[in-house]
């Protein structure tokens, strides 16, 4: 018998091996310069992603590895995000390794490189096991990073939390891997979707195993998403993690748990969707989570006196948003999503850069410390008001944009039968809590701008931090205003699911 080695076709992964190895190199300078230098490493960082971007604008489409390794519209888009997420973290931590992290500056921006290389690897998977390997390699550097301030009680509670339950959530996931393995014999994505429906077929109802299955692998990505049940532990790890980290948990960890999501659902069990599938229908399942996702993160928002502990309860209001986008099973849901958690990048990475960059100077992460900060800082107050703005959805910035477009597409669904009209009330109850985010970003906006206080802290942009605002601000502002090359480039990943435009 023949034997023939796969096409590795490492051409497509040369932006995963130079990132990866650029992180050693981050790493290897911090220790041999002797760490004198109090920004090099994080230019140095910031270099190596820009230079992994070039890379991945000429590595196109393909796949390598025999089927494990695809890269596809919907990988380059999310790598993108990855990418952005982590240069604007990146950005926004200079302020903190000045003051807090003299002795393992390489360490931290080393960390969040690997972090992303774990990213892009998992958005370029197409087998289950290689996608539960990048979504490792995603999480536990951030295990780390949580606790960077070790002599932090709250940090060290939030990597503690953080770690154990991230690694529940793994066992769960890779539980309900292996009884989707057992029901199609294959961890290849695309050929476990063929095998089950064939086997469904065959015996008609596949029975409590592929039930089982589905909630054991929702379970482990929900607590990657923060999907309620599995919500407890954001608001803790967000408060006691580093502001950055914060930042890049709320995006760059989500943003790969969407992946994950879409390919193991929409993808590999789009079969089991509609509710003639019940009890294996994922859809009405996932709308619950997502409706309570919306519900809770918005009204329990509304009582936060710490910043971020406001800015994570509304981290779980936006997935509960995203979700509507993924249930609606159409063309322009998969567009929807992918254009929401870009835009979700700028307005959050914003967000939480203004947070760091007043907590640099004041120590304080308060809502009501931030009284009258538009009399003494008026382009910082000015850059938060805007992002927590497009947070709540108001055009004509880029969260208004992103919330029509998920909304658009499950109203589309909605009406193109009778059996998916459930999507009217998800879309219902996403636009009424929509209205109560207002309180809570309104409230941060009337401490800056309302408050008969004058806020003591006059706060100066260092040049990486105006970056990362600037960065932000353009990005909320481009998106709202011109949001249709976003939007034909994330209709991409729709066609490579199968969704054909109508």
């Amino acid at each position: 018998m023949d034997f023939q080695l796969p096409d590795y076709n490492l051409r497509l992964m040369l932006p995963e091996i130079f990132l990866f190895l650029w992180a050693l190199v981050v790493i290897t300078f911090d220790v041999v310069t002797k760490r004198k230098s109090e920004s090099a490493a994080g230019y140095l960082s910031l270099l190596g992603l820009l230079i992994t971007g070039g890379i991945l604008s000429f590595t196109g489409y393909g796949r390598g590895f025999g089927t494990m390794f695809f890269s596809d519209p919907m990988a380059l888009f999310f790598k993108v995000i990855f990418l952005g997420s982590a240069f604007m973290a990146i950005g926004s931590s200079f302020g903190i390794t000045k003051q807090k992290i003299v002795n393992h500056r390489g360490e931290f921006f080393g960390l969040i490189l690997f972090s992303t290389v774990g990213m892009m690897f998992l958005a370029s998977s197409q087998e289950l096991l290689s996608l539960y390997i990048g979504l490792e390699l995603t999480t536990i550097p951030l295990f780390v990073l949580a606790g960077f301030f070790k002599d932090n009680k709250l940090s060290v509670e939030a990597a503690m939390k953080y770690f154990i339950i991230g690694a529940f959530s793994s066992a769960l996931l890779i539980y309900g891997i292996s009884f989707l393995y057992g029901l199609s014999g294959t961890t290849d994505i695309l050929q476990m979707k063929i095998n089950l429906a064939i086997t469904h077929l065959t015996f008609k109802n596949i029975g409590v195993t592929l039930l089982l299955s589905i909630i054991l692998v929702i379970a482990g990505i929900g607590f990657k998403l923060s999907l309620p049940p599995f919500h407890q532990w954001t608001p803790d790890v967000y408060e006691g993690s580093p502001t950055p980290i914060a930042a890049f948990l709320s995006v760059g960890s989500k943003a790969a748990g969407l992946v994950a999501f879409a390919k193991i659902f929409v993808n590999g069990l789009s079969a089991f969707y509609g509710p003639e599938m019940l009890p294996n229908d994922w859809g009405k399942l996932v709308a619950t989570l997502a409706v309570l996702a919306m519900i809770i993160g918005n009204t329990v928002a509304i009582r936060q006196t710490n910043i971020k502990r406001m800015l994570a309860y509304s981290s779980i209001a936006q997935v509960g948003y995203i979700m509507i986008g993924m249930v609606a099973m159409n063309e322009l849901g998969l567009s929807s999503v992918a254009f929401y958690a870009f835009a979700y990048m700028f307005a959050n990475m914003g967000a939480f850069a203004v947070v760091a960059i007043f907590e640099d100077k004041t120590g304080l992460t308060q809502i009501s410390s931030y009284a009258g900060l538009s009399k003494s800082s008026p382009l910082l107050a000015a850059s938060m008001a805007v992002f927590l703005l497009s947070l709540a959805g108001i055009p004509p910035l880029a969260g208004f944009m992103a919330k029509y477009y998920v909304f658009a597409a499950a109203i589309k669904t909605a009406g193109s039968s009778a059996s998916s009209s459930w999507l009217y009330w998800l879309v219902g109850v996403g636009m009424l809590t929509a209205v109560f985010s207002l309180y809570y970003y309104a409230n941060v906006i009337k401490e800056m701008y309302f408050s008969k206080e004058t806020s003591p802290y006059r706060v100066k942009f260092s040049a990486p931090a105006l970056m990362v605002v600037c960065l932000g601000l353009i990005g909320v502002f481009l998106l709202g205003l011109y949001p249709e090359p976003i939007m034909r480039f994330a209709s991409d990943i729709s066609a490579s699911f199968g969704f054909i435009p109508n």
